[in-house]
């Protein structure tokens, strides 16, 4: 339902205070404007700049007030009354005045009178920010950001010579990439790759969305080059997500996500930014420390934005990592933080459940003690899967890959590796090419985290086995009974054969 359609229903209810939340003010009192036009109501519209003005309907125009007034400005809704019909005054960015008591009083009153009146005062700004004293008295309302089908008229107006708007696939690329503007970011993006291209291109507009992400320090847009070939083994999990991320699924079905559990340094964040890339969809990497603010409800504001910048941005990945450090609070029932963690976990539960939006989630995790058990329930996320030590297949693989990455010898004697990650394999190799030494000199450096951690990890695979799916092949994860063989027991401070 669009911002005029509710905002009509609201009016013909009788809600005589309405917030409208909008980051495009002009395309709002447009649309605004619009509906009053049609109706035949009385439209007014104030900011500290500009003063009163006359938007709507010629019937009941605004006398002029001091611009700098806003309580000149309030008053000014009785005569604007009409016979017929209702009066409209729209308040732009007015938020910024309702710290006083006096403007709070003159608000309280006047939206109480539009009962009879049938005037309407509608606060227009970015934020919501109603005072507990008229918290009662406003329905607040969302203007949202552009869809496809208006992202594409941006785009044709400006791209108006032959040529310079592609078709087919590339448009659709370039929607995506559009996605989550506002409609003043998509026009300067679509001018701008005019500029440097000739044509609209789909990397300006990206350029533009990862700095929005940026001023808004809630998100983040993760453009690197991971691929599935960087990472050896995973293959039932590589499979099972390009399979639910696949184009073309029936209307209404939607992926919802997976969980990583496993040993640190066995792929669970590579395999996330490597997931982006490998399905054509960009990647948003969630810090929820990001979200915690320091103000009593800015926490929750600040994880409904994240939450709302995803879904506009959708189809996308959204990546949280290690997500037991924020969610440990809620698990063990901590209030030392006066339940801000709590309604954080919260707020990311019911989206896991109730969004509707193509994105796909990712939680990767270290510590599965630590995680709420409600977390991991079905239609939360579509799996779970458990990334163990690496076997000898998936080890060999990623000898190689990193053998040839960093330039070395493959021939060369390799340490013994029976406990070690696919990152120390990568730091082995690295080190051997960064210090110009043999493999097996290199390995002097490294003590696998299996060793130093050793119970932890036993644990955490004790946990796993019966309860996750394993990441390696099809099927529930178990300690034994890998194509294989059994896995070794993780040693616990045995010196290193290196």
């Amino acid at each position: 339902m669009t911002l005029v359609e509710r905002l009509e229903q609201y009016v013909r209810a009788c809600f005589t205070g309405l917030w409208v939340q909008s980051s495009e003010h002009q395309d709002a009192l447009a649309e605004i404007a619009a509906l009053c036009r049609a109706r035949g109501w009385p439209l007014a519209a104030w900011d500290v700049n500009g003063g009163l003005r006359a938007l709507g309907s010629e019937a009941g125009a605004a006398a002029p007030v001091d611009a700098a007034d806003p309580l000149a400005a309030i008053r000014a809704l009785d005569a604007m009354a009409a016979p017929d019909g209702a009066a409209l005054l729209v308040l732009v960015n007015f938020h910024r005045f309702l710290g006083s008591p006096e403007v709070v009083q003159a608000l309280d009153s006047r939206i109480n009178q539009g009962k009879q009146a049938r005037t309407f005062v509608v606060v227009l700004s970015p934020v919501v920010q109603v005072p507990v004293e008229l918290d009662k008295q406003f329905v607040v309302m969302e203007h949202e950001l552009p869809g496809r089908g208006q992202l594409e008229a941006i785009a044709r107006s400006i791209a108006s010579e032959p040529g310079e708007l592609p078709e087919g696939d590339e448009l659709d690329r370039v929607l995506d990439a559009a996605a989550g503007l506002t409609r003043f970011e998509a026009e300067g993006a679509c001018s701008l790759s005019l500029v440097r291209h000739g044509r609209v291109a789909a990397g300006p507009l990206w350029e533009l969305k990862s700095g929005m992400l940026k001023k808004s320090g809630l998100l983040t847009l993760h453009r690197g080059g991971e691929a599935f070939a960087d990472l050896g083994g995973l293959v039932a999990l590589k499979a099972f997500c390009s399979r639910a991320m696949r184009p073309g699924r029936e209307a209404g079905v939607r992926a919802r996500g997976v969980l990583l559990l496993g040993v640190p340094g066995t792929g669970k964040s590579q395999f996330a930014r490597a997931l982006g890339n490998e399905t054509g969809r960009p990647t948003l990497t969630l810090d929820v420390g990001a979200l915690l603010g320091s103000l009593v409800g800015e926490t929750e504001r600040n994880v409904r934005q994240a939450l709302r910048i995803a879904d506009a941005m959708a189809p996308c990945v959204l990546f949280c990592d290690e997500i037991e450090k924020a969610l440990g609070g809620a698990a063990s029932g901590s209030h030392g933080d006066s339940g801000v963690g709590a309604r954080l976990f919260g707020s990311l539960l019911s989206w896991l459940s109730d969004h509707e939006s193509d994105v796909f989630f990712v939680g990767t995790s270290n510590d599965v003690s630590k995680l709420p058990p409600e977390f991991s329930r079905a239609e939360r996320f579509d799996a779970v899967y458990f990334l163990d030590l690496p076997g000898a297949a998936e080890k060999e693989a990623i000898w190689t890959m990193y053998l040839e990455r960093f330039g070395l010898d493959p021939d060369q004697r390799r340490p013994c590796d029976a406990d070690w990650t696919g990152a120390e394999v990568r730091a082995c190799c690295r080190l051997a090419a960064l210090l110009d030494v043999p493999l097996i000199e290199a390995a002097r450096n490294i003590v696998p985290v299996a060793v130093t951690a050793g119970e932890s990890v036993e644990r955490l695979r004790s946990w796993a086995a019966g309860r996750c799916l394993a990441a390696d092949r099809p099927g529930v994860y178990s300690r034994v009974g890998s194509p294989e063989g059994p896995r070794r027991q993780v040693r616990r401070g045995e010196p290193s054969d290196n």
